[in-house]
């Protein structure tokens, strides 16, 4: 096998107008490797910060390709895979380097490693949309804050993918999400979403705090999973409970954060390939994940999806307009 894709690239940092699409030779599978059709790609911040040069490895350029996360069927296997076949239904993700091996693409060729069995009832861009924010909840929530029934945790930004796939995962469990949101506008939206309540914070984080000891009758939240950190972060873990556990899976506010003085309580921070890089990992988020695919528990919220890679620079133009809700999908 061996055949050209269109492929999208991009030769120099900056905004979406960077992002071209060109043919790009695709080869067989090589040992240890599989060819898949991408059908979906799921956007990702991360893929923004690529882009422009401030994500915490820089792009390879000229050429460089980009993205992580896609939905597709097997076409063919190296020597040595047993795990995937041809017309598998697969996601992709743990482990890639996007320079090299980005998956925004009519056709990748990855290490079996990246790839990883989709159930058969779910459609293509559901699966875009599910890899990276469920496996990112269940990891810093579960494995790492260790989240348990009951618990309340505060979900910061939880309009985003990550933020509305912990709200599922924490009502899966039988804990309480609190969430957090900028506007008015997207209250109700995480309310039918399964948030116990929805705190519109204006990115006040005292504010937040002083709210999440009102709900919780001064005791505070178990746990704070938080995407923002900056200057707010110490005001903010005032919502945390005594001996609770503060998780900072995201740098959204690069300034400098204080540590909090409200002590005993534990600071984790979360890198998801630490947890899917791993074969025990990749096992363990996989099954969850798929678990709650398979049975309809978890519903990834999905923004928009746009038809074809030629739409691919309109959809980092939403992902950076920070408007949307969910996840951007990209239909190959």
């Amino acid at each position: 096998m061996s055949t050209t894709a269109r492929t999208v690239l991009f030769h120099e940092i900056g905004g979406p107008e960077v992002l071209r699409i060109e043919d790009v030779a695709v080869p067989a599978p090589g040992p240890g490797q599989v060819a898949v059709r991408v059908e979906a790609l799921g956007l990702n911040r991360a893929e923004a910060l690529f882009r422009s040069g401030t994500y915490y490895y820089q792009p390879a350029l000229p050429a460089s390709r980009l993205g992580y996360e896609a939905s597709g069927v097997v076409e063919a296997v190296g020597d040595g895979v047993t795990a995937l076949a041809v017309g598998d239904p697969v996601t992709t993700g743990p482990g890639i380097e996007m320079s090299a091996q980005g998956v925004y693409a009519e056709r990748v060729v990855l290490p079996e490693t990246a790839v990883l069995p989709r159930p058969a009832s779910v459609d293509a861009v559901t699966g875009a949309a599910s890899w990276l924010t469920y496996t990112t909840a269940y990891g810093g929530l579960l494995e790492t804050a260790g989240l348990k029934p009951g618990d309340h945790v505060l979900i910061t930004g939880a309009s985003s993918g990550v933020g509305t796939a912990a709200i599922q995962v924490a009502r899966r469990i039988g804990a309480v999400p609190l969430a957090t949101t900028r506007t008015e506008a997207k209250r109700q939206g995480l309310l039918d979403l399964g948030a116990a309540e929805v705190i519109v914070s204006d990115g006040d984080a005292e504010t937040v705090a002083k709210e999440v000891r009102r709900l919780t009758g001064g005791r505070g939240a178990e746990v704070i999973f938080d995407a923002i950190g900056g200057p707010g972060f110490r005001l903010l873990a005032e919502a945390l409970a005594e001996g609770g556990s503060v998780l900072v899976y995201g740098w959204l506010d690069r300034r400098p954060a204080e540590i909090p003085w409200n002590w005993p309580f534990t600071i984790h921070t979360y890198a998801n390939m630490n947890l899917t890089e791993t074969p025990g990992g990749r096992r363990r988020s996989t099954a969850f994940l798929n678990a709650g695919l398979a049975d309809g528990g978890f519903r990834p919220v999905i923004a928009e999806v746009f038809d074809g890679l030629d739409r691919i620079q309109d959809a980092h133009r939403l992902m950076e307009s920070n408007q949307h809700m969910g996840k951007i999908v990209v239909r190959v």
